[in-house]
């Protein structure tokens, strides 16, 4: 499968893959301030676990920083 991921192109082996699923492969240390958008659509957290992702989705993924 082809992700576009905060504008970089990925593969990934699988062909059915949560948000979830992609967060724990690519951030698995950081799973608390971000914020994922697929499709210019912000996906609640809530969703994540349910919300599968499809070939050439295009996602965005935030993370909230410290600083003033």
């Amino acid at each position: 499968m082809e992700l576009k991921i905060n504008n970089k192109t990925k593969q990934f082996q699988s062909d059915a893959l949560s948000i979830q699923a992609l967060l724990d492969i690519e951030i698995p240390q950081k799973q608390n301030g971000i914020a994922v958008a697929v499709n210019n659509n912000v996906i609640p957290k809530s969703n994540w676990n349910n919300h599968l992702l499809s070939e050439t989705d295009d996602i965005l993924i935030i993370s909230a920083t410290q600083g003033g």
